[in-house]
């Protein structure tokens, strides 16, 4: 990774512990240089504004998922085996302790700054949708899909799988993360209500 990329890496980590810790109010850009180790020149050089670093937070923060989500639609596995990684790496990256608060920093902000709502529904769940409708849509023409609307068929897979878990975790804290098994079962019987009309 160049040097300058490293620092940018470094920056982002470094902005996003403060971010989770003490709020975006408490999140200066003074205060991320200082921590980081790094002049504001430097700072400013990489980021124009505040917003902007939190958008970067937030793109990083998705990173994993969608290379993950990549890999699964990559496979060239037949739509249960999709589905079923899917579901499982949409339930891990959803409950990872640094994403609900982030969720609720995103929520709160975008009131302000549409454009980082904006961001964040573009690379996480419009991009997720538009890749399992066109796996979707591919099945179809293989005959092995037997809905009408790949689209609404993949809006109502994911629905099925995050159910109401995102809405209740961002209105109160989480009692405790889904478990390993409570993510299986969860996913195979989205996967079996959902290969039971469209299977």
């Amino acid at each position: 990774m160049p040097r300058g990329q490293r620092r940018r890496c470094q920056i982002l980590a470094v902005a996003e512990r403060i971010l989770l810790r003490h709020g975006l109010a408490e999140t200066t850009m003074q205060r991320v240089a200082e921590e980081a180790g790094a002049s504001k020149e430097t700072l400013y050089r990489h980021f124009r504004s505040k917003d902007d670093l939190l958008i970067e937070i937030v793109l990083a923060r998705t990173a994993k998922l969608r290379a993950a989500l990549d890999a699964n639609f990559e496979s060239g596995e037949n739509t249960a085996t999709v589905l079923r990684d899917l579901g499982r790496n949409l339930l891990q990256a959803m409950g990872g302790p640094e994403v609900i608060p982030l969720l609720r920093i995103v929520v709160t902000e975008t009131v302000r700054n549409p454009d980082l709502g904006m961001s964040l529904f573009t690379a996480g769940p419009d991009r997720t949708h538009r890749l399992l409708t066109a796996h979707l849509e591919a099945a179809k023409r293989r005959g092995t899909f037997r809905g009408e609307d790949p689209a609404l068929a993949a809006s109502l897979y994911i629905g099925s799988v995050l159910g109401n878990a995102m809405l209740l975790n961002l209105l109160r804290p989480p009692e405790r993360p889904l478990s390993a098994g409570d993510i299986d079962a969860r996913v195979e019987e989205a996967v079996a209500l959902f290969l039971a009309r469209y299977g």
